[in-house]
């Protein structure tokens, strides 16, 4: 049943407010006057409204794997002959929390006469754009579960891509972290104990070790003013990258390092084919295609090449041609692109296109991934063994002073 909120009066005349399940407002009303209250307002609500703010705030992110999900299992249902109000409805129940709250909101929206895709756009953070269109485009052509298969297939793929991708530096940052919580042991644990004693020796100390005293000392008695200067450096990253401006600048300096820069133009191939290929095949209107795969362009810098590409395309329906003009597109991208104008299967060499630079990120990600694990290996090595170097050498000529007495 539909949720409302209402606020009324009980007969003591205190005021009152909260959540009831009715059919309609006019039921709504009617139990609350059986109940001994007056009702002032009565007004359509979500489930998610029974959630305080409090609680809303630290409420989990809707993953794309729960997407996915969702996704599924409403095909399965669509397939079995259950109608799409009733799929909802079922979905509702397996699911708790934000996910519960958004399908009780679409279900009571399609009870109200709304259109699948237009109760999945209320929920923009959740449904993004392309998400939306498919939908709008399977109920028009009456191809929802097909289309609703594509889209499964769709952000399976771009999850797969996203993983392979940051993984190929996630394992190098654990290892750059745990080098650094080793040496920061080092310098603050077992160096400070060890310099009385060196000390008291009143000898000239090896060079490496007057250095990581040297560094030693630094660390312990400017630990805080350092963790400062680091909060403020990545508060200030924060503040910069929210920006237009500074996202702006930041994305051209990711055009300047040359691993960033292959990842962020072949990323941007492949999320502009992947989708334009996607929402060609479901019939959504190419302006409107075009629209939804310029927004989702990671960088800003290539959004703007492909925005301005967009511009083009629409007037002169010339796909390949504009996209050439990027200097974004592989000669042979562009060539498959335009093959596919030609013989009117634009969709499936876009989705070739996509399939192809997809696999080969995919690959050199893993590949990076590989060189690094030994290079940081070797890294963390050098580091490390320095210090403890540092550290044996008076200890050893102690050792040998004390034996040649």
């Amino acid at each position: 049943m539909p949720l409302y909120s209402y606020q009324a009066f009980a007969k003591d005349g205190k005021k009152v407010s909260g959540f009831l399940d009715a059919p309609s407002s006019v039921f709504a009303k009617e139990q609350l006057v059986r109940q001994g209250l007056f009702p002032t307002t009565i007004t359509p609500a979500t489930e998610g409204a029974r959630i305080p703010w409090y609680k809303r705030i630290f409420a989990g992110k809707v993953k794309t794997k729960d997407k996915i999900n969702i996704t599924r299992q409403l095909v399965v249902l669509l397939k079995a002959g259950i109608p799409l109000l009733q799929a909802i409805e079922l979905l509702a129940d397996q699911f708790t929390g934000t996910l519960h709250s958004i399908l009780i909101g679409i279900k009571d929206d399609l009870k109200e006469g709304s259109s699948f895709a237009g109760a999945l756009n209320k929920y923009p953070h959740v449904f993004d754009k392309i998400y939306v269109q498919l939908v709008r485009a399977g109920e028009a052509s009456g191809k929802l579960e097909p289309i609703l298969e594509r889209v499964i297939v769709f952000y399976e793929r771009r999850e797969e891509l996203r993983k392979r991708v940051s993984g190929a530096m996630t394992y190098p940052l654990i290892q750059l972290a745990v080098a650094t919580l080793v040496v920061i042991f080092l310098m603050t644990a077992v160096v400070p104990q060890l310099v009385t004693a060196f000390m008291e020796q009143k000898k000239v100390l090896p060079k490496p070790t007057r250095i990581v005293m040297a560094l030693s000392d630094f660390i312990t008695n400017y630990f805080l003013f350092i963790l400062i200067f680091l909060i403020l450096f990545f508060v200030l990253y924060k503040y910069i990258k929210s920006t237009n401006k500074g996202a702006r600048l930041i994305d051209t300096i990711k055009l300047k390092i040359p691993i960033i820069k292959y990842f962020a133009r072949t990323n941007a191939v492949v999320q502009f084919c992947q989708t334009l290929g996607l929402l060609i095949g479901a019939g959504v209107n190419l302006s409107e295609s075009l629209d939804i795969v310029v927004s989702i362009i990671d960088n800003r810098i290539l959004a703007d090449m492909l925005n301005e590409a967009r511009d083009k395309i629409i007037k002169q329906g010339k796909i390949a041609q504009y996209l050439k003009q990027t200097n974004l597109f592989p000669p042979i991208a562009i060539y498959m692109i335009s093959t596919g104008e030609e013989t009117g299967q634009l969709d499936v060499m876009l989705t070739t296109v996509a399939h192809n630079y997809e696999e080969e990120l995919g690959s050199i990600s893993d590949k990076l991934t590989a060189s690094l694990a030994p290079i940081m290996t070797v890294f963390m090595a050098v580091i490390v063994g320095f210090i403890i170097v540092a550290i044996a050498m008076p200890i050893m000529e102690m050792t040998r002073s004390v034996a040649g007495l």
